[in-house]
């Protein structure tokens, strides 16, 4: 049986699609920081995208990058989902600035997760982010944190 192609584009980054994969995204604040509620705001919007045009194991919204773990529904690519997502939550945010213009680093950063094991320790590098970042003792006291409790 053929495998599916791996389709590979690169930018500045190189950029690799295999449908029905899991990704590990990251996207980063162009200039300064989100403030509490506009990462709130924006982890609404990430959620809100569940089982409509992807699957969300995870998401944590930090005050300059956002971190995911997703797959794809079939009629989706990756490329396509991030656009959407920048492109919606920038509109978001700069409404409620009262601004208009870039918000975000134009090229994200993906990868394509190739098992359980690399799953388990990007959700697990997720949830201690913030940790780290001495935001919060604990993730689940994190207001920029989800986690599908039935990701399969």
């Amino acid at each position: 049986m053929d495998e599916p192609p791996v389709k590979i584009r690169r930018r500045n980054l190189p950029h690799w699609t295999l449908n029905g994969s899991t990704y590990f995204a990251t996207f980063r604040m162009m200039r300064g920081n989100l403030s509490e509620e506009e990462r709130r705001l924006v982890l609404g919007h990430l959620v809100s995208g569940n089982s409509k045009f992807y699957q969300l194991a995870a998401a944590v919204v930090m005050p300059d990058h956002v971190h995911l773990l997703l797959r794809p529904l079939p009629e989706y690519e990756l490329p396509r989902i991030m656009k959407g997502l920048k492109g919606a939550c920038a509109r978001k945010i700069n409404r409620r600035r009262n601004t208009s213009g870039s918000i975000w680093q134009d090229e994200s950063w993906d990868r394509l997760v190739r098992d359980a094991a690399e799953f388990d320790e990007k959700l697990q590098y997720m949830a201690d982010n913030p940790v780290k970042a001495e935001l919060v003792k604990e993730i689940e006291e994190y207001d920029g944190w989800f986690c599908s409790p039935d990701f399969t």
